[in-house]
């Protein structure tokens, strides 16, 4: 089976060479030609366009920023849909709206392709050492063929339910991990400014109800003032966009995401934009004129 993997990022760059070293045959494609080199040089062939993709390979595999970025190599000129054999699969590992999944998967099943959404978590440190956690939307059948090319790059994989329900879990999952990281930030500062040492407070309470995955990945990140990007900011304010925007639609009140969406706006505003998203404490270090470090 040939797979093609459009998207070589942050996260696409190390899922690509994890299926690389799972044995799949690889046609990749991305604007970065550096990216793609450092591909190749791992065993991929290069394609030009998404269509070229699409036309050498059973499965494509879309790693994008948001949801126009896969409308567009999907369904633009150039795009997948241009070249994508009769019989093959899409699986979008993007996070993108969940109407947007259905809509690009409707207009895939009128050229007899499948698709599944399968948004990912557990950023780079997992995209690397291949075990991430991904979320799956699509037919069972269509699931199982491609379990094996999902689980080389990942921990976990389930199927959460009909295509959009990978991005429906993906968005329960963001705002979880936002307002974690919020609760997080809120705490350590408190006990910054009360005097008490971050590191100790980090200690006690991480083997309690306190205790999170969350908490266990950005804590020791925050007080060693490590924010360069594992996941950005801009990103998860995408996600919250997303989540929010979805959440009216269905008549969902989400006032606690809202407020964590602000701040992240704050932190944009004053350019931490590109930065990890474990930077929201320093919202909360500007408000109270004190610095979370061990």
């Amino acid at each position: 089976m040939k797979i093609g993997f459009i998207g070589l990022g942050i996260m696409g760059k190390p899922m690509s060479k994890n299926l690389l070293k799972a044995g799949y045959s690889l046609v990749v494609m991305d604007r970065n030609q550096s990216a793609v080199a450092e591909v190749v040089d791992a065993g991929a062939q290069a394609a030009p366009t998404p269509k070229a993709v699409a036309e050498q390979t059973d499965v494509i595999i879309t790693m994008l920023p948001n949801s126009p970025h896969v409308k567009e190599v999907v369904l633009g000129e150039g795009g997948v849909m241009e070249g994508v054999q009769k019989g093959s699969i899409v699986i979008d590992m993007s996070s993108i709206a969940p109407l947007v999944s259905r809509e690009i998967a409707e207009k895939l099943a009128g050229r007899s392709v499948e698709m599944l959404d399968a948004p990912v978590s557990g950023g780079e440190p997992k995209a690397i050492d291949g075990t991430l956690s991904v979320m799956v939307g699509g037919k069972k059948a269509v699931f199982d063929q491609c379990y094996p090319i999902m689980k080389a790059m990942a921990g976990s994989v389930v199927l959460t339910g009909e295509v959009g329900a990978g991005n429906i879990t993906k968005l329960a999952n963001q705002v979880i991990v936002a307002l974690n990281i919020a609760a997080m930030s809120e705490a350590l500062v408190l006990a910054s400014k009360a005097g008490v040492e971050p590191e100790l407070v980090y200690q006690a309470i991480r083997g309690g109800l306190a205790g999170s995955t969350v908490l266990d990945a950005k804590a020791p990140l925050v007080m060693d003032r490590k924010f360069n990007p594992g996941f950005r900011v801009n990103l998860h304010i995408k996600d919250l966009n997303n989540a929010l925007e979805t959440s009216h639609e269905i008549g969902v009140s989400l006032p606690l995401t809202a407020a964590v969406m602000e701040m992240m706006q704050a932190l944009k505003v004053d350019g931490l934009g590109d930065a990890d998203h474990g930077s929201l404490v320093q919202y909360y270090e500007k408000l109270a004129k004190t610095e979370v470090k061990r």
